[in-house]
């Protein structure tokens, strides 16, 4: 007699409207345009991923030296190199847009809430753009990112006015660095953010004892990786109970049991950042090793798990 099959493995998720396939997405910074991942990752395996942070005008970024390797995790200052807003639509757009079945957010990012605008408008007219990221949050500029996502009413500002000149999803992308997650997070939903992610690098230095000098030539960056997650879970946790949106939860994320531990705590959908570094394919084992845990653990929906969290 052959054994019963068990029920179907349902993996999708839906965040603002967006349909993804599973709830891994590849985070803005970590995974290029996409396009340059295409040859060692089945992108159409993924949820779907951001792609790094895209300005009105191409921006250099930071001076090297612009990584730095910690103890359980990495600082970067890179400085949201990117090639801008025009040449995304006419250079990676076209590419992308040739891979069936994938699904990418475009992380916007402005030095004024004018420049948010102009960059919003010129993605406008990109075919295949699932929504936008607002990067409100980044902390390796001197104006712009971090300014707008520390101050509530500065946060609210920027996402009504981006919100009025587009009729994509708006995914607000919440900074750590703040007295309360859970106030921002009400700021952004109030302005019209249709979800928030969360969160971006936390301010930290890193200095050599024998040179007695930074380790990053902008002084200060964005520490990610495992010694970041508890944080992260307990913000996401707390911005989950603030709003009614969804959220996305990043942070420190390597493992299946990392994924589940955000969704638990109230994520629809989670980003994969800094393991992409150290293993490029790491976003694909992840639903792998996923979807093997939902079996294992008799979970037949993948959404049964958000803010299941037996506290």
């Amino acid at each position: 007699m052959s054994p019963v099959p068990g029920p179907a493995l349902d993996m999708s998720v839906n965040v603002a409207g967006i349909s993804f396939k599973n709830p891994v997405l590849a985070a803005s910074g970590s995974f290029g345009y996409g396009v340059e991942f295409e040859d060692v990752v089945t992108l159409e395996r993924l949820g779907g991923f951001v792609t790094k942070g895209l300005s009105r005008e191409p921006m250099a970024g930071n001076a090297p030296p612009r990584l730095f390797e910690t103890a359980a995790g990495m600082l970067n200052a890179i400085g949201l190199q990117n090639i801008g807003a025009r040449a995304f639509l006419e250079e990676k757009l076209p590419l992308l847009r040739r891979i069936s079945n994938i699904v990418f957010l475009c992380n916007v990012f402005g030095h004024s809430q004018e420049e948010y605008e102009d960059v919003v408008r010129i993605l406008n007219d990109g075919d295949g753009i699932a929504g936008y990221e607002l990067n409100v949050s980044c902390p390796n500029t001197k104006c712009g990112g971090i300014t707008f996502g520390s101050d509530p009413q500065m946060l609210a500002g920027v996402v009504s006015a981006v919100k009025r000149i587009t009729s994509r999803p708006l995914i607000v992308k919440l900074s750590p660095n703040v007295t309360s997650i859970a106030e921002v997070a009400r700021a952004a939903e109030e302005a019209g953010a249709d979800a928030l992610s969360l969160v971006n690098t936390f301010v930290a230095m890193a200095i050599d004892a024998e040179t007695r000098k930074p380790r990053l030539s902008n002084l200060t960056g964005g520490l990610s990786g495992p010694a970041i997650k508890p944080i992260a879970v307990r913000m996401v946790w707390e911005a989950a109970r603030a709003v009614k949106i969804p959220v996305i939860g990043l942070g420190g994320i390597s493992t299946a049991e990392d994924i589940v531990e955000f969704m638990l705590a109230g994520a629809s959908a989670i980003e994969v950042g800094t393991v992409n570094f150290w293993d490029p394919c790491a976003c694909e084992k992840l639903v792998d090793s996923l979807e093997k845990w939902c079996l294992e653990h008799r979970v037949s929906r993948i959404v049964e798990l958000t803010g299941a969290l037996e506290a």
